[in-house]
């Protein structure tokens, strides 16, 4: 994966909750049990979704987890972001120059630059709702070919 693995299990919880009903709460417990995340790094995770208003949080003995929005108005991006921060100004240069930029550039940098701007440009068009709709996919795909019914003959 291109990202941390902070970001990887936000991620991971974030189209939990976007697979779950709108107003549902989860526990962090359960969703850490359901990716085999440790739950005391999700509670950290959770907190820094919420400070960056991606998720809402209830105390208490009914409380739990949810969405801040709906899935569909929140991108990729915005949780890698919250996780790992904006990307910084000056790029860093992928071969590890310490002077790397357009007018003297790396052998690398105008692919990279390419690579970097595609990636950012997909992470803002997916949404929680996107991934949720995509894991549902590939769970139905997956207990089709564990069924069996992969198409071999």
């Amino acid at each position: 994966m291109i990202y941390s693995k902070s970001a990887e299990y936000a991620i991971q919880a974030m189209i939990y909750l976007a697979e779950q009903d709108g107003d549902r709460l989860s526990m962090v417990s359960a969703i850490a049990e359901d990716h085999n995340i440790p739950r005391h790094f999700l509670a950290k995770l959770v907190q820094t979704l919420t400070r960056h208003h991606l998720i809402k949080s209830f105390r208490g003995r009914t409380g739990g987890i949810r969405l801040a929005r709906p899935a569909d108005k929140i991108t990729l991006l915005q949780v890698v972001h919250a996780i790992e921060g904006p990307p910084p100004e000056n790029e860093m240069c992928v071969i590890g120059l310490d002077i790397c930029s357009d007018t003297a550039c790396c052998p690398l940098h105008n692919q990279w630059k390419r690579i970097r701007e595609e990636v950012r440009t997909t992470l803002h068009r997916q949404t929680l709702q996107d991934l949720a709709i995509g894991m549902q996919r590939k769970r139905r795909q997956l207990a089709l070919l564990s069924d069996g019914g992969g198409g071999k003959s």
